[in-house]
């Protein structure tokens, strides 16, 4: 069987990723001007490769991500897999002070291995992965030899310790920004991380 490259992206910028409001998956929120441009730069850099597959979280900013493949002719398909963490009663909502310390107790209860923590009325580490799963697994079935996925941050960084075989309190290694790229190359039984954390796309 050949190998299988897996370009994973993050979607571009929102005006919430501008202010520094947290979205995740309760916020439907659309591509800003600066992110719509991030999209444009990317396709520009990467449009001759020959993406046989797009997939896309059922988010409309990773699908304004991939837009220019798309109008191109490219056929996507979107999974609620791939949307992004939910982020509970923090959703859509500036952070003060205690919200933040509740943010990164949560996060550094992932870090030391207890994957159940979560926001109040949110998603914890450990149902992300497991809704992810299910999408590994149909990725790995797929003909398809290139494919392009665009999905979240914090779903970002699930997936590739997933993929990757890493404990999620790994998931701080993968450094992330808007319109940034991952590339993975699957042999049939593993996951190889070729590309990490890419935007030199964005700086065309």
């Amino acid at each position: 069987m050949e190998n299988k490259l897996i370009y994973i992206i993050r979607h571009g910028e929102t005006e919430f990723n501008k202010l520094g409001i947290v979205q995740g998956s309760g916020i439907n929120s659309s591509l800003n001007e600066r992110g719509i441009s991030q999209a444009g730069k990317f396709y520009e850099m990467y449009k001759d490769i020959k993406f046989q597959k797009i997939y896309t979280s059922a988010l409309v900013r990773t699908q304004e991500s991939v837009l220019p493949f798309i109008e191109a002719g490219k056929s996507y398909q979107t999974f609620t897999e791939l949307n992004e963490i939910s982020w509970g009663v923090f959703e859509g909502k500036p952070q003060n002070e205690t919200e933040r310390k509740a943010y990164w107790d949560v996060v550094n209860a992932w870090k030391n291995g207890d994957y159940s923590a979560k926001i109040v009325n949110g998603e914890s580490a450990a149902e992300l992965q497991h809704r992810q799963l299910n999408f590994i697994e149909f990725l790995k079935r797929q003909k398809e030899t290139c494919v392009l996925v665009a999905t979240h941050g914090r779903a970002m960084k699930s997936l590739l310790c997933t993929m990757l075989q890493l404990p999620l309190s790994e998931m701080e290694s993968f450094e992330h920004s808007n319109l940034c790229l991952y590339v993975l190359e699957f042999n049939g039984n593993s996951f190889e991380l070729i590309i990490r954390n890419n935007t030199n796309h964005l700086k065309i």
